[in-house]
């Protein structure tokens, strides 16, 4: 016993630091086209390996090469272009707009646009979406009105959710985007739940959920899991890793040996690693999951590989755990510039095209701005004081109603 070493506590470290040279050296990023695709319908113990993969589609070319190539028409691509470069410029606009006072908070989904366009083009009208704050893409993909979210950011007295979110955490049920939660584990269960509500009254409506990499950690994750395999819930359950969750990086999580898709094996469950910057591999890895739960094989669980390259949100100064270019490094580029070059590669697209929506959109989102402000921004318009008192209880009780009379609402 005396010649044993002494025990040592691990804790994990970013590969690198600020004021240290990014590093993306300990990914293996292999080539596009090179996973098998099995059948949808398959037994998921047949396709224990996938989690270890990585499913893409777009080779460095442009191209959409092997078996997962969802063969795409070119106008739902370019749809899915125009949503993805819809949410860059608005996030930019905003961010900005935050800088000037005019709001009180604001999160950017910058390098995660592919993720909720793609999957929001897929599912069908009826499916609900149960998102976190990074998908905004899935809204602008529905054609969700520009000037409803500037409201709504600005929580003025046409803020459609009448004052009661943070800004950006949107609620959208006719646009199949259930209430968005700061606590992101919170909605997988919601989800499980809500697809599994779906099976028993015998409707076609799937859920799809959203989690960061860190809230696998948490426990909702792990009972959503259990349900929706007990159940054979019709859920895609997505994990959004972005590599980091706030400062904490995705090695916190527990995934140095293994992956967050590998978490589906231990519940009976397929899962699929996935290019989270490839909009076709995203969309072709949903319809795939998709096609499986409508034929009550259940839910699969898609981790989907991308890099969150803006902070955490306009309280985050990511300079301060990371290096401050590292974004510049991430090794599976930017989903906007490679659906943009799939397209041009496809005689789909151009530069000027590109130029025009880009100026386009930038006119649309300055124009919801101007309406938004001439409503009111952060502080110089509410909604109203009654709103405090409605949709709490459906009979209000003598407290309540005192309340509302001395505050003269």
């Amino acid at each position: 016993m005396a010649n044993r070493p002494p025990l040592e506590f691990h804790v994990p470290e970013p590969p690198a630091r600020p004021g240290q040279s990014a590093s993306f050296s300990h990914l293996v990023v292999p080539e596009a086209g090179l996973v098998r695709r099995p059948d949808a319908l398959a037994s998921a113990a047949e396709m224990r390996d996938l989690p270890f993969e990585l499913i893409r589609v777009l080779d460095g070319e442009g191209r959409a090469v092997g078996p997962w190539d969802p063969h795409l028409a070119p106008e739902f691509l370019r749809r899915g272009l125009r949503a993805m470069l819809l949410t860059r410029v608005f996030d930019d606009r905003l961010f900005r707009v935050h800088r000037q006072g005019k709001t009180s908070f604001y999160m950017k989904s910058t390098g995660e646009e592919a993720i909720g366009a793609a999957q929001s083009l897929v599912l069908e009208p009826q499916d609900m979406c149960f998102p976190t704050y990074r998908v905004m893409s899935w809204l602008h993909a529905r054609g969700y009105p520009l000037v409803d979210m500037v409201h709504q950011i600005f929580s003025n007295a046409r803020d459609p959710l009448r004052g009661r979110q943070l800004p950006i955490l949107f609620s959208a049920r006719d646009y199949g985007f259930y209430s968005l939660s700061g606590n992101l584990g919170t909605r997988y269960g919601h989800a499980v739940g809500w697809a599994m509500a779906s099976a028993y009254r015998q409707t076609d409506s799937l859920a799809l959920a959203y989690t960061g990499e860190g809230s696998t950690a948490e426990g909702d994750f792990h009972e959503s899991l259990t349900f929706a395999s007990v159940y054979r819930a019709p859920a895609i359950l997505c994990i959004t890793n972005n590599q980091w969750a706030i400062s904490s990086f995705a090695g916190l999580a527990g995934t140095r040996d293994s992956t967050f898709a590998a978490r589906a094996i231990g519940y009976g469950l397929p899962g699929l690693r996935v290019d989270g910057n490839d909009f076709l591999a995203v969309a072709s890895a949903t319809r795939w999951a998709a096609e499986r739960a409508r034929a009550n094989k259940g839910a699969t669980l898609i981790e989907f590989f991308t890099y969150r390259a803006a902070g955490h949100s306009t309280s985050d100064d990511p300079t301060r755990y990371r290096p401050g270019d590292e974004a510049e490094h991430w090794p599976l580029g930017d989903p906007i510039e490679r659906l943009k070059q799939h397209l041009i590669a496809l005689d789909e697209w151009d530069e000027d095209r590109h130029a025009a929506l880009t100026s386009e959109l930038e006119a649309e989102v300055r124009a919801a701005l101007r309406e938004g402000e001439a409503i009111g921004t952060l502080g110089r318009s509410k909604p109203p004081l009654s709103e405090m008192f409605e949709g709490v209880f459906a009979e209000p009780d003598w407290r309540l109603i005192e309340q509302r009379v001395e505050a003269g609402a």
